[in-house]
């Protein structure tokens, strides 16, 4: 069974940093194409960056371009999101996923189901 295990979330302050790290279980997911996603309050879930298999291709969100940063480690089966510049508005509660082809990622419709996911939230 595969699970998606999100951490490093925590409370900071407007300009601060955080690094949220994924732990895939159950398969690996070295030929898969990973992403982040957030969902704030009352908001629907939005994509926020991703990378293809071999971490040779990324993409982000226009709200996070610049500022955010997604890294990989297939040896490790794990997915991380580094996050600088922090904003207000970066609050949510962020979660990763997989898919075979990038493409679903960047339209929210990855693979498998969501896991618990990690809460940011900054404060201004």
């Amino acid at each position: 069974q595969v699970q998606l295990v999100e951490s490093g979330g925590g409370l900071v302050q407007a300009g601060g940093s955080l690094r949220l790290s994924c732990a895939a279980s159950g398969r690996t997911f070295s030929s898969y194409a990973m992403g982040w996603f957030r969902q704030a309050p009352g908001k629907e879930r939005e994509f926020v960056a991703a990378i293809s298999w071999s971490g040779g291709s990324t993409y982000y969100a226009d709200s996070v371009k610049g500022r955010f940063i997604i890294s990989r480690d297939n040896a490790k089966n794990t997915v991380y999101l580094q996050m600088n510049s922090l904003k207000p508005e970066d609050t949510a509660v962020y979660y990763c996923n997989a898919a075979l082809h990038v493409h679903t990622i960047v339209v929210v419709q990855p693979d498998y189901s969501w896991g618990q996911g990690t809460q940011v939230t900054v404060s201004s």
